[in-house]
């Protein structure tokens, strides 16, 4: 445990992690404090990302960057997984999508952007992987086209009714799963030599044991986790306080607290010139949500949820998740980058962020399930 501690001892970021344990006794203290919980979950988060980061870079240099990406990608969707099951089980179906749809569009094009822009102000030109990126916006795109189907049939078709949609719906789980799985084998099995990166990172800072970079990993997301259930319980009470609409809440806030850990890993290796692992953590993390993730919630509506849930989104989601797959493939095709790109990236992220922030609420057709109600930028009824 010796790195670990001289990690935490040597960084000041991580001294934050005193916040960790008072949150949890805040919590069992003052469970009606939002504000404060909102505030201490933040401030918890940080330092958890950041060794998560560190325990993951520690990973990647030994197993290389594509499976380094996915380990982080993988472990940082277990927020977001363990976030929307509980909203799942609570019946707050509304919270889920947004979830769901925030964190797609947020690893796309925030998460992305930000790293080309990162890497880019302190290399002139970077280099990573194209045939990896293509493969993950190939992937998302196509989870995007799986997501579309439903609510276009819906809008189009009004003798498509619910139990249609949830046939729909079940097949289409299935076959991005299915797809997922093939992915995987694809770029880790069959055609690995097609993935192995663009062979211009620098080598990782006095990499950590394996053994304790795993066990770094599994600790730390299990913790990142439990804060982001109090983060979720806490959001919609400080969101009335800080004066933020719920839709920017579910889609924005949401998204980017959970996806706290993934986007530290991913900003250090694009500073460090490994964008390759940045790349796989943006484009993996968000297919991942999109391919599997979803899906997976989808099936399970039908065991621990009070009623089914379908793929069918919202207008709004649906154009902003197609955006940000054309964004990603259009910026991704050349396998190199510098800091405009990641501005232009970022410029189509923030055109989202203004639109929800300045978005008034609507007073009818509220869920009356949902924790944070995004209905008020027409979610369909669960």
């Amino acid at each position: 445990m010796n790195p670990l501690l001289k990690e935490i001892r040597h960084n000041p970021l991580l001294w934050l992690l005193a916040f960790v344990p008072v949150l949890f006794i805040a919590q069992n203290i003052k469970p009606d404090a939002h504000t404060l919980l909102f505030v201490l979950s933040v401030l918890a988060i940080v330092p958890l990302a950041g060794l998560l980061s560190h325990a993951t870079e520690s990973v990647a240099a030994k197993t290389g960057d594509t499976v380094g990406g996915l380990l982080n990608a993988t472990l940082g969707n277990l927020t977001e997984l363990v976030i929307a099951l509980t909203a799942l089980h609570a019946g707050q179906y509304t919270l889920v999508k947004a979830s769901i749809a925030g964190a797609i569009v947020t690893n796309t094009l925030f998460m992305l952007g930000m790293s080309f822009l990162l890497g880019g102000l302190r290399h002139h030109v970077q280099e990573y992987d194209r045939g990896s990126a293509r493969l993950q916006a190939s992937l998302l795109f196509l989870a995007t086209i799986g997501i579309l189907i439903p609510s276009a049939v819906s809008e189009a078709d009004s003798a498509a009714g619910s139990e249609f949609t949830e046939k729909l719906s079940i097949g289409l789980s299935v076959l991005l799963i299915v797809a997922y799985g093939l992915g995987l084998l694809f770029s880790l099995r069959t055609h690995h030599e097609l993935f192995g990166g663009a062979g211009h990172a620098e080598s990782a800072e006095t990499p950590w044991p394996m053994g304790l970079a795993l066990t770094t990993l599994a600790g730390v997301t299990v913790l990142v986790a439990l804060v982001s259930e109090i983060f979720v319980e806490s959001v919609q009470h400080a969101a009335l306080t800080f004066g933020m609409t719920p839709a920017f809440v579910g889609f924005i806030v949401v998204a980017l607290v959970g996806g706290a850990a993934e986007m530290a890993s991913a900003f250090s290796g694009a500073r460090k010139n490994r964008l390759d692992l940045s790349v796989g953590i943006a484009l993996g993390s968000a297919s991942q949500i999109a391919l599997f993730v979803a899906p997976v919630l989808v099936l399970l509506s039908y065991v621990i949820g009070p009623q089914p849930m379908s793929l069918q989104f919202w207008p709004g989601a649906v154009v902003m998740m197609l955006i940000a797959t054309m964004t990603a493939s259009l910026v991704t095709n050349s396998g190199r980058s510098a800091w405009f790109v990641g501005v232009l990236v970022l410029m189509v992220y923030l055109i989202f962020a203004m639109t929800l922030y300045l978005l008034p609420p609507r007073t009818q057709g509220e869920s009356k399930h949902a924790s944070i109600t995004i209905t008020h930028v027409g979610v369909p009824e669960a």
